[in-house]
């Protein structure tokens, strides 16, 4: 409860700073959010260099070709996210199978199995099993894909819907944080889950006018264990703890940059 109440003050003192009506604030928050994402993922690519890359088409010397295809894609994606929380669009396999195309559009790849053959970069859900690196604990078999996405769309959808009607700003970021830890667990594709459940959770909060959360390439190892804590405990409560304190942290820091900017 305390938790929550302080993210209440903080969004209120956030929205009162003036903050999110700087010029190009969402674009660079946008921008942030991508090159972040990406850097969980092995990205090396900057702010700045990615800032370069969408607005000027100017690659960034030294960097691999296939991280700056990455984030290009992930910009892509969250275009396409952006438009599809604004109309209130409901969720569906199809709908994640599209994003996921354009997440894995450049890097994605091809794949012959013994179950058929599937493309990521089309967005296939995986025909194969996998776990979480080697020696790790597997994810869910890959034939209970399709039904468990089923389900995880009609949960997202039941609980948007009530939110939709009776707006409260912290049960949409538990949704989002819920959302986000599914997805991950499901494991629907064979590369970009990680990605794709970032994206999934700031869409669900850019649908209900929040601050989006922006999970730092520094507390990675932080975020990564409370992914694993939450599935060994079978409980979301350890990712949501984890998600409003960062969340929290990451207010606070903007508030105190915006004040000393204007001192």
């Amino acid at each position: 409860m305390e938790t929550v109440n302080e993210l209440r003050c903080l969004l209120k003192e956030y929205r009162q700073s003036g903050i999110a009506e700087e010029v190009d604030y969402d674009k660079f928050y946008l921008y942030s959010l991508i090159t972040h994402s990406t850097a969980i993922e092995g990205s090396t690519v900057t702010e700045i260099e990615n800032q370069l890359l969408f607005d000027e088409g100017i690659s960034a010397k030294g960097r691999n070709i296939q991280e700056q295809l990455m984030n290009l894609d992930l910009k892509n994606a969250y275009m396409k996210s952006l438009s599809l929380a604004q109309s209130h669009a409901p969720f569906s396999p199809d709908m994640l199978k599209s994003l996921s195309a354009a997440v894995m559009k450049n890097t994605g790849s091809q794949y012959s199995t013994l179950q058929g053959a599937f493309d990521s970069s089309a967005g296939d859900f995986r025909l194969v099993n996998v776990t979480e690196g080697v020696g790790g604990r597997s994810y869910m078999n890959y034939l209970k894909i399709p039904s468990r996405l089923e389900e995880f769309c009609a949960h997202v959808n039941e609980r948007r819907s009530a939110l939709l009607d009776n707006p409260d700003v912290v049960e949409a970021y538990l949704l989002s944080f819920d959302a986000h830890y599914m997805l991950v667990t499901i494991h629907p594709w064979v590369d970009g889950n990680g990605r794709m459940a970032r994206l999934v959770m700031n869409q669900i909060q850019f649908e209900f006018g929040l601050v989006p959360v922006k999970v730092l390439q520094e507390d990675k190892a932080e975020y990564i264990k409370a992914l694993v804590d939450s599935r060994e405990q079978d409980s979301v409560q350890p990712f949501r703890d984890v998600m409003l304190d960062e969340h929290i942290r990451n207010l606070k820091n903007e508030l105190e940059t915006h004040r000393r900017s204007l001192e």
